[in-house]
């Protein structure tokens, strides 16, 4: 019997790696050590001292961990991409860059501690660091990154609201059957485009109707709530969403926002109903236009028209086009050998082309992009059985989220600006560098072989130089 058939293998070496002797015992050795960076950043936004001043009160007889600054360190891990509150032991193994990080169980008791009252705190103390941010970014002379759609900027801000579904595999409260036949939640939630931070999500049982009226008014209320009054009023501000935000009281809510100060427009889809279809038939040819790609280029396998508006003032305007191997037609679609699709916006005539306005509607599909980001920063798993636990998890993510948002606004330039949540864990927030001490000091060696050593430390250098709030 040859040596293989007796279980031995030669394994003969294909490449030019050298051979290496593992151990366990290395010293001085920090992994993830870019993360450091978006713990000092919500120290230097104020939300770190506006989260420990909210749950102070959890602190039993003041001892222990602060919740604050646990319900921080929750937030980072999910920022680096942990999925798990267990997660929290690549902080907590770390003590000489993330100082003394809670237990398990300590975090289990913090979340459980979270109620409604302490949940509306949090979102408060949010708003608080988000408008530490913001000045951070005038006077750093950044600012808020404007919209674009269609080769052009959107004036002022643009929310995005859209529900997803989040799979459960067992038994959590309020999690149910979803219309796709799954079983699980039904968050809500709101996105600001211009700069990709999460302003609001509301935890909902999975059988929860997307079209639901009061959920939307809920979310968006809690969104505006977290945008500064300087920008919240006197500011347009442009509320997209898909079909399900096309409900009547929906719409009158926002329009009643107009009363209060609130800038508010709308850009919502809208079901291709008979009366639409017909209108559709009726149009004549020439009311036709191409329609435009988001870098402002026409396409020329689609076109637009407006269609008769609502006496309210509230126009339709429908899209036409050739439609992509396996896309899914109506009986409509299938007649007329296009598919189309519909949108409701109360922006009035003269201020904007029907093929920008449709553009930018079309740009609302980028909430798509953000949620799934979402779900690799914590939203796409809950981890317990207790509704309000997974709440106040749901608040952790956005406020992830909303740190790597600040993180790319305030310390990247370049194309790690604009990048996902994936890259920048790749590329910066996992690291790894050398601790030294000299001269008193304690030194993060980042090492010198790594190719995005100059865009991570000037990242910490950029931190350096924020203005931080007054306390």
């Amino acid at each position: 019997m040859s040596s293989q058939q007796e279980g031995t293998f030669c394994v003969h070496t294909t490449g030019s790696r050298p051979k290496l002797v593992v151990s366990a015992d290395g010293r001085g050795v920090v992994s993830h050590a870019g993360s450091r960076l978006l713990a000092d950043l919500a120290d230097a936004t104020g939300l770190t001292g506006s989260f420990a001043n909210v749950l102070g009160r959890l602190r039993p007889r003041g001892t222990g961990h602060d919740p604050g600054r646990v319900a921080v360190d929750l937030a980072v891990m999910l920022a680096d991409g942990g999925e798990a509150i267990a997660d929290l032991s690549l902080l907590r193994d770390q003590r000489e860059v993330f100082g003394p990080v809670a237990s398990t169980p300590t975090a289990w008791r913090v979340l459980a501690d979270i109620d409604t009252t302490a949940l509306a705190a949090l979102r408060t103390a949010r708003a608080i660091a988000r408008e530490s941010a913001r000045l951070q970014a005038a006077e750093t002379r950044r600012g808020i990154r404007v919209s674009h759609a269609g080769g052009r900027d959107l004036p002022g801000l643009v929310l995005d609201l859209d529900a997803t579904l989040v799979t459960c595999h067992s038994e959590k409260e309020q999690a149910a059957a979803t219309y796709k036949h799954g079983f699980g939640f039904h968050p809500l939630l709101c996105f600001l485009d211009n700069t990709g931070e999460a302003l609001a999500g509301l935890l909902r049982p999975g059988n929860a109707g997307a079209n639901t009226a009061s959920d939307h008014i809920t979310v968006l209320d809690a969104a505006l709530a977290q945008i500064p009054d300087a920008h919240r009023h006197g500011t347009d501000i442009l509320i997209r969403t898909d079909s399900a935000g096309g409900t009547k009281a929906f719409l009158t809510h926002l329009r009643n926002l107009r009363q209060q100060g609130i800038q508010t427009r709308f850009s919502v889809g809208h079901p291709v109903t008979e009366p639409v279809r017909r209108a559709i038939r009726a149009l004549p040819r020439q009311v036709w236009h191409p329609a435009l790609e988001q870098d402002g280029s026409l396409r020329g396998s689609a076109e637009v028209a407006d269609l008769t508006g609502y006496p309210d003032g509230t126009r339709i305007t429908v899209r036409r086009e050739r439609p992509h191997p396996g896309a899914q037609l109506s009986l409509f679609d299938l007649d007329e050998g296009l598919r189309h699709q519909v949108f409701l916006t109360d922006t009035p005539y003269g201020e904007g082309s029907v093929q920008h306005l449709e553009v930018s509607h079309r740009a609302h599909a980028r909430v798509e992009d953000r949620i799934r980001c979402g779900k690799t920063t914590g939203s796409g798993r809950f981890p317990s059985r207790h509704f309000h636990i997974n709440a106040a998890w749901l608040e952790l993510s956005l406020t992830a989220i909303d740190l790597l948002a600040w993180t790319r606004a305030l310390l990247l330039h370049g194309e790690l600006a604009d990048a996902e949540p994936k890259k920048l864990r790749y590329r910066l927030l996992h690291a790894a560098a050398r601790l030294t001490r000299g001269g008193r000091r304690l030194h993060l060696r980042i090492a010198v072989t790594w190719p995005w050593r100059h865009e991570l430390a000037n990242a910490f250098a950029c931190l350096a130089a924020l203005p931080r709030p007054a306390t």
